[in-house]
């Protein structure tokens, strides 16, 4: 039998880049998750997390042991300010890794749908670099309009971002249900058992290795050692 990963969470290793952008800042392509909260420890390196939410733009030191983590609809650029490296803790069976996150492209590369998932992608190191260019620019945008208090800025982002993503909200869900839900629905019925004096399912203790797929990922914000959890563990030998 093939165990999920703990929690119905996915974790990532991620390099964040060392790349300048188009404002001198090393770091990280800024975007949003719309149903997820994230978590970073900070294995090595330091750097930062910049934010816009309500409140503002905020920026978060970040260095070995800090553990940081925040909302769904936090708008977010990690700055590397020397060999950053974290351990990414995702809810929802790494649900981001499966698409749920935004970028912040200018407004009129978010009103095309049609091209939006072309320059999302990015399969190598150039195109990974202008995905990152064109984020931080709709990043500084977003931000000059925030601090400005523009109040309809991060809602007409927000909807930019929910009309980009409503083809995949059922898959979404499917992941969320096998992962996340079943998870806590489990230790219910586990709890019930350990009522009744029940001790199966300790029976079928073991313990699972989760190897990275393959060669690290150009992700959003660095390289990325991905695990995902949906497709299980393997056994440990």
């Amino acid at each position: 039998m093939v165990t999920p990963f703990p929690g119905g969470v996915g974790i990532s290793g991620l390099r964040v880049y060392d790349w300048p952008a188009v404002d001198g800042v090393c770091g990280g392509s800024p975007h949003v998750h719309l149903a997820c909260s994230e978590c970073y420890y900070v294995i090595g390196g330091q750097g930062s997390v910049q934010t816009l939410t309500r409140r503002g733009f905020a920026e978060t030191p970040l260095r070995e042991g800090t553990v940081a983590w925040f909302t769904p609809g936090t708008i977010h650029r990690l700055v590397n300010d020397g060999d950053l490296r974290i351990l990414v803790v995702m809810q929802n069976s790494g649900l981001p890794e499966a698409g749920d996150a935004v970028f912040t492209f200018p407004a009129g590369v978010l009103a095309d749908a049609e091209n939006y998932p072309a320059r999302a992608q990015a399969g190598d190191e150039e195109s990974a670099r202008r995905r990152k260019d064109l984020a931080v620019e709709g990043f500084q945008e977003l931000r000059r309009r925030v601090e400005a208090g523009e109040d309809s800025a991060l809602d007409d982002f927000y909807r930019s971002a929910v009309r980009l993503k409503q083809d995949v909200l059922d898959a979404w869900e499917k992941r969320w249900r096998a992962g996340a839900l079943a998870s806590a629905e489990r230790t219910g019925e586990q709890l019930n058992r350990l009522r009744d004096g029940d001790i199966g399912h300790l029976a079928e203790a073991d313990v699972h290795v989760m190897r990275a797929e393959g060669p690290q990922r150009f992700g959003m914000c660095g390289r990325l050692d991905v695990h995902d959890p949906a497709e299980g563990s393997s056994p440990h030998d």
